[in-house]
């Protein structure tokens, strides 16, 4: 009886936050540029430990050295880690992109594939990257969970996790599948605007009703 109540209350927290924060964040997207699938996939790896900004100027300045994958996997990983440096990590990233491409072009014929379990054989990509991929090309139910979503999940209460994939279970069982997308946006928006991890603004938050983790 207990857990049963537990859930439902869960349930109509996910929703509240979604619904406000929904007319809160109209605009709210993916803020990593959607130019081509595959270039989208190159941001993806980057994003680890990067700002999106940061990914977004990298792969711009990318660009104007390659056209697609397979000039990347002929420019190599030293000529690439070059160029993705002020993405931080660059040196795996790099063997990452490399590993991944060869894949792209030489087992999935230059299509990512719609199946989480096809795209998480590759190197450097978690469910946080599979799910982005399958949610924003093809617009496949799947819940990303960043930094973001973890620190505004846990402060509403939605799940007592650190672990991204115990996180998504636990939130994606008291949420419609037609909401995990714009959810993961919305908490995204969300958590860098007002739900900051060391400074959050709770006098002004839309969520301070229904919020576990505010400060009194």
């Amino acid at each position: 009886m207990g857990s049963d109540l537990s859930k439902k209350r869960k349930i109509e927290c996910a929703l509240t936050a979604y619904k406000r924060l929904d007319e809160y964040y109209p605009d709210a997207t993916c803020s990593l540029d959607l130019d081509d699938p595959y270039f989208f996939l190159v941001r993806a790896i980057l994003s680890a430990q990067c700002t999106d900004l940061r990914v977004n100027k990298t792969v711009t300045e990318l660009k104007t050295f390659v056209n697609g994958p397979e000039d990347v996997l002929s420019m190599g990983e030293e000529r690439l880690s070059e160029i993705i440096r002020p993405c931080g990590l660059y040196k795996a990233k790099a063997k990452n992109i490399i590993g991944t491409t060869s894949i792209f072009v030489n087992k999935w014929n230059k299509t990512i594939p719609q199946n989480i379990d096809d795209i998480l054989c590759c190197p450097g990509i978690g469910r946080k990257i599979a799910n982005l991929l399958l949610g924003e090309l093809y617009s496949i139910p799947a819940l990303v969970v960043d930094t973001h979503f973890k620190r505004v999940a846990g402060r509403l209460g939605l799940t007592s996790s650190s672990d991204p994939t115990k996180i998504e279970k636990d939130v994606c069982a008291v949420t419609d599948p037609s909401m995990w997308i714009r959810m993961g946006h919305l908490f995204v928006a969300f958590g860098r605007d007002i739900c900051d991890a060391r400074n959050p603004r709770c006098e002004e938050c839309p969520l301070n009703d229904i919020c576990k983790g505010r400060i009194r």
